[in-house]
Order: structure tokens, then C-alpha cells, then sequence
């Protein structure tokens, strides 16, 4: 069953606008009549400003008018029909340990040797890095280029076997297809 927007505040507007019943109240508001009863004592809802389900479009006029003549009609909701707006995709980080994070030069020259047909902004998602960093690297001005030995990703921990086979396959697909057209 759906309810207005603000129920304990739509319900405190009809106790003190209306001369509706408890029982239409709670029904209309999805709370229990004890619940109304003491908004219409000043036990709750006191310091809780009513909102007018009329204005908010969540109640026809007339219908509210047919409810206080007969107190055996019930108040009917109008569904507000909100657009869903495309939310934006929030990027999914993945967190690397700091432990992990020297080894990410290693594995970029390891894909780099390896499977250079992956491009920049695959890597730089697999890994969790920077383009600069992998075109640092490819350029041979990273600033501990001696330093570096290509190592596997998933055997330091920074990708899954899966991710990885899975941009491969795709890859080196689109190379043996390109080949095959030239050939």
C-alpha cells in the first residue's frame, strides 16, 4: 500500500484542517488510529509543520469534501508520478592495497611486453592506474625505469585471471581479424 510523501506530516495538517475521522486519517496515511489520536491530543506532532495533501497533489479537493460529509468514504491517494532521472554512473575504484602499489610499474610493463595490443585505458582500469604512468613507462622516462622488472598482474595481486583473460581474448581478437583482413 502506498502512502504521501510526508505522512505524519500530511496527517497532522487533516487533524487540524478537517473534521475527517481518525479512522480515514490512518488509513490515508498508513498509521494506526492511536497514532492519529495523539497528534489530535498534542502528544506527537506538536513541532511538526502539516503539509496540505490537496497542494501537494496527493489528494483531490473533492474527494477530501465527500470524505468529511460521509465519514464511511475513504480518502483516495494520487499518485505522483515522478521522472526517474538517469542517475550518474559513479565510478566503481578499486582499492589496492599500499603494500600493492610499487607493483603497479611492474605489471604495466609486464601487459606492456606481454599483450601490447591492450590499450591505455584498458590497463589503466585493470590496473587502477594513471595513463601518464603507462606512457611514462612506454616511453622509458619513468623515473625508476632500471628498477623495474615486468612481473604478471595476478600473480602480484592487482587483477584477477579472469579480468585479464578476458581483455586479452578480446584483443587479441581484434588483431586476428585486422591481420586476416590485410592478408
Amino acid at each position: 500500500m502506498s502512502e504521501p510523501l510526508m505522512p505524519l506530516a500530511t496527517a497532522v495538517w487533516l487533524v487540524e484542517n478537517t473534521t475527517l475521522t481518525f479512522t480515514q486519517i490512518a488509513e490515508y496515511c498508513c498509521m494506526h488510529e492511536m497514532e492519529v489520536q495523539s497528534i489530535a491530543d498534542g502528544e506527537t506532532g506538536h513541532n511538526i509543520e502539516g503539509q496540505n495533501p490537496v497542494l501537494l497533489g496527493q489528494l483531490n479537493a473533492d474527494n477530501l469534501e465527500e470524505a468529511q460529509k460521509d465519514p464511511n468514504k475513504k480518502l483516495i491517494l494520487i499518485e505522483i508520478s515522478t521522472p526517474k532521472v538517469a542517475g550518474k554512473k559513479t565510478k566503481k575504484v578499486k582499492y589496492i592495497p599500499i603494500a600493492k602499489r610499487r607493483d603497479k610499474p611492474d605489471a604495466i610493463a609486464w601487459l606492456i611486453k606481454f599483450h601490447p595490443d591492450i590499450p591505455d585505458s584498458k590497463i589503466v582500469k585493470l590496473i587502477g592506474t594513471t595513463k601518464k604512468t603507462i606512457e611514462a613507462i612506454k616511453n622509458r622516462t619513468y623515473a625508476n625505469i632500471s628498477q623495474l622488472q615486468a612481473k604478471d598482474p595476478v600473480l602480484l595481486g592487482l587483477c584477477t585471471q579472469t579480468e585479464l583473460d578476458e581483455l586479452v581474448k578480446l584483443y587479441s581478437k581484434a588483431i586476428t581479424v585486422d591481420d586476416t583482413e590485410t592478408a
